[in-house]
């Protein structure tokens, strides 16, 4: 019996694990905090190294989302911002010096019309063999992950961005602290960000059902 759950740890795709004290993860009453360490719990079940939450990349990622426009089919159609809006747009806002920008691992995103938990979030961003690849990539080093709802609403997106950058060196806030903007929570700030409460929904919106997900996957460099 023992043996037999510790194969299923091993194997599952969606296993939602705690933290351990292992995790890089500060996790905070922030919805992208508790997104990033359930993806590690998952990596380090899979015996893939746990990656360091970048609040510069966690950033950038809220930035990425807003450039959708609240457009969830545009994410179903696979338009993606231009990777030029990193530097010319996304590291400004976020007051990420353009220098310490990284190369761009992997891309996760999602959207769908209610709010749900973090977990829930995660296991629909894991839709398909490719979104796994992206997961488990061992050239990521670090992490970054924001949530948003759209116009005092939904729809929601969760995004995910991956980098091979140096931890502490790449996507560096000037100051030490990236730009905080409402709505929406980024990982890494190690600030509250109340989950629906700061995506302009009541927090109970969590406990409703998915109406509608649309999700992608995307593995190329900056």
């Amino acid at each position: 019996m023992a043996m037999a759950m510790a194969l299923w740890l091993l194997f599952s795709p969606f296993l939602f694990l705690s933290v351990s004290a292992n995790t890089q993860t500060k996790v905070t009453d922030n919805p992208a905090d508790e997104l990033v360490a359930v993806l590690n719990a998952n990596r380090t079940a899979h015996k893939s190294s746990s990656l360091a939450d970048n609040q510069g990349l966690a950033c950038i990622a809220l930035q990425y989302i807003k450039a959708f426009q609240g457009d969830c089919k545009a994410i179903g159609e696979s338009k993606k911002p231009s990777d030029s809006l990193f530097a010319e747009l996304f590291a400004p806002s976020c007051g990420v010096d353009t220098s310490t920008l990284s190369p761009i691992t992997g891309r996760l995103l999602g959207c769908q019309s209610k709010y749900v938990q973090p977990s829930e979030a995660f296991s629909m961003l894991m839709e398909n063999e490719k979104s796994l690849e992206i997961l488990y990539n061992k050239n990521h080093t670090e992490v970054g992950a924001a949530t948003t709802g759209t116009d005092g609403g939904g729809p929601y997106f969760w995004c995910v961005l991956f980098s091979s950058g140096k931890h502490n060196s790449s996507f560096v806030p000037e100051g030490g602290v990236a730009k905080i903007s409402r709505p929406g929570c980024f990982s890494g700030a190690n600030d509250q960000c109340n989950g629906a409460d700061d995506l302009s929904r009541p927090r109970h919106m969590w406990l409703y059902a998915v109406t509608a997900f649309i999700a992608a996957g995307y593995a190329f460099g900056l």
